[in-house]
Parts: C-alpha cells; structure tokens; sequence
C-alpha cells in the first residue's frame, strides 16, 4: 500500500519560509504539504520543489462559523465558500476545519444545532466545487472540550444530517486513543468518510492514569502535549497500531494523503528536533504504507 505522506509544517521549520520547507521537504522524502493557505504564489513553491497540496485550512477554523450571532456566522460561512472556490482553482481537494466555536463554553448540543443549520450550504458548495472538508477530532481546550465533531455519537449525527462525502473526517488516532475511543472500530464504521489522515499517536501514562485518572492534573502535567494520563507522540512512540490501520485504510481504499502532525515534546523547540521528529515519524509510517 504506498500512499502519500506528509507534514502539517512545524513551527521552527515553518519559520524557515516556504520555499526552504518546501526544499527540505522534498529532500526528506516527503510527498505533500498541509498548509495554512494557499494561493498562487504558495502553490508555485510547492509545484517548484515536487510537494503536492495535502490539506488547507479554512480561513475560519469553526469559531465564528458556529457563532451565536447571525451576521458573524453568516460572513464566516461567506469568507469559507469564497475560500473554497479559490482553493479549488489552485488544484487543492482537501479543507481542514476543527470545528471549536469561538465562546468555549458554548455547549456541544448548542453547537451541533448550529452547525446543521449553517453546513449544509458550505458542504453544497464544497461539493460542486470539487473540495473535500475534514474535520479535526481534537476536542478542545479543557475545561469545557466544546469542539463538535470528535466522537462516534457526534459523527453519526452528524453524517445522518449531511450525507455528502464531501463533509467527513480527519483521521487522526491519537485523539481516539486519549479519549478513550476505539480507533480501529471508528475505520470500520466511518471508513468511508475518511477525507484525509493525520500521523500523530498517543501513549497512555498509566502512572499518571493512577495519580489523576482521565482529568487534567491538578498541578499541571509533566510533559509537553499532555494533560496528565497522556501524551501526544510521533507514530511509532505511543500506542496506536500503525499495521492495523494500514490494513483497514487499505481494504477502504484510501488514496489520500498521511500528514504528521508533530506535537511531541522530545521532538520540539529547535529546528533540528523538529526535523529528527518528521524523519522518524515518515521512516516508521512507511513500514505500512
């Protein structure tokens, strides 16, 4: 199974400029890039150094999209359609969207009622222009976790509500594993709604599990990208099993793209462990696809 793999762009790396990402991208044996926006002149700089587009973002990354207030619903809903259209000129399939409204208190319930009042016309227009949006399954800053879009409950309604291939997921298992949910039954059942695939994993801390449970500790957590009883990883490092999903995305017929997405304490706060981080991570994803 050979699928393109790629990176969302790290900070430090990103701070290089495109052009030198791009490069060393390239070099490193990547074959696509998720970026923040695309445009022109973003889109020669990849074409240039041989990346493909992964995924871009959306301009609203769900706050104001799933705002109480009408006009500021109704513009971001706007500036995401005209986005959509300009992206798709360029070539690019995939939107990333993490649906976190802008009021974190907002509750989920409230959100969801919202969001099937404003979507159907994005995903109508994303559908006619040939893009693919996918929704992120980090589920929000604590206390509150109010990102809609994280769970099988919350699929499930919301792929009734929205039939369209076109609004589907983001597979990404770390945050599955540090919710608790199975990721490989998540594959079985919502498979087909795969519109792209983030590298990232998970492990459980089973001594802080003890110390704090599933709540954030107290004091603070002992590592960076964790709360507590977990820790977000590179693929290989934490507790997913990258041959089981390689096997189910392959009996899915998944084309799309792996992007790892680096938020791993070791491999952070200088460019030269950003880049040790995506070289381990790639080396590891390829064993299965």
């Amino acid at each position: 199974m050979k699928l393109q793999i790629g990176m969302r762009i790290p900070p430090r790396i990103g701070s290089e400029g495109l052009a030198l990402t791009a490069a060393w991208a390239a070099q490193a044996g990547l074959d696509v890039l998720d970026v923040p926006h695309l445009n022109p002149e973003v889109k020669q700089i990849c074409d240039a150094a041989g990346m493909g587009i992964g995924s871009v973002d959306a301009v609203q990354m769900g706050g104001t999209l799933l705002s109480k207030e009408d006009v500021r619903r109704e513009n971001a809903a706007e500036a995401v359609k005209k986005q959509i259209t300009e992206v798709a000129a360029l070539g690019a399939k995939v939107m990333f969207m993490c649906l976190v409204p802008e009021d974190h208190s907002q509750t989920r319930q409230e959100s969801f009622a919202i969001w099937k009042d404003t979507f159907p016309e994005i995903v109508g227009h994303a559908e006619r222009e040939g893009v693919y949006i996918a929704i992120e399954g980090w589920p929000g800053p604590a206390p509150h976790y109010p990102t809609i879009g994280c769970t099988p409950e919350m699929w499930r309604a919301m792929f009734e509500a929205l039939p369209s291939k076109h609004f589907g997921l983001n597979y990404d298992p770390s945050h599955m594993v540090r919710l608790g949910i199975d990721y490989l039954r998540a594959l079985t059942e919502f498979g087909e709604r795969i519109n792209h695939c983030h590298g990232k994993d998970t492990e459980i801390l089973h001594d802080e599990l003890y110390e704090c449970g599933i709540l954030p500790a107290t004091f603070g957590a002992k590592y960076g990208f964790s709360e507590g009883s977990w820790r977000y990883t590179i693929p290989g490092q934490g507790d997913v099993e990258w041959s089981k999903v390689a096997v189910r995305l392959d009996r899915l017929g998944y084309q799309g793209a792996i992007s790892i997405e680096l938020e791993d304490h070791r491999f952070w706060g200088t460019l030269e462990k950003e880049r040790e981080g995506i070289v381990k991570a790639a080396a590891h994803l390829r064993n299965y696809f």
